[in-house]
């Protein structure tokens, strides 16, 4: 994305998210988000060799240096019913999420 994030844009993606802004917090996220895509554009920018291969980061790891991926253990809430109340709505023990508008994007 070469362009800035227009206030438009932004307040469009907020009422996507279902946020609640003040103006002054909308904008200065704006421009924050907006400073970041600069980052991620001027870190484009640098050449590479064709054959640099794409990586989450700079530091190898390879399995003699890794350690051993956990196994994972599933291990119950002693109380569930505890963390159903604490949600704002049940329904016959499951927490009730509002259905979110979903618009389509030009």
């Amino acid at each position: 994305m070469k362009d800035p994030i227009t206030p438009e844009v932004f307040a469009h993606l907020v009422d996507l998210a279902a946020l609640e802004l003040e103006p002054t917090q909308a904008e200065y996220l704006r421009l924050q988000l907006n400073h970041q895509l600069k980052a991620i554009q001027e870190l484009e920018s640098i050449p590479l060799e064709s054959n640099v291969e794409i990586s989450a980061h700079g530091v190898p790891y390879t399995a003699e240096i890794s350690p051993a991926p956990r196994e994972d253990i599933w291990k119950p809430y002693p109380e569930p019913a505890d963390i159903i109340k604490q949600a704002p709505a049940t329904d016959e023990g499951y927490i009730v999420v509002p259905e979110i508008p979903h618009i389509t994007l030009k």
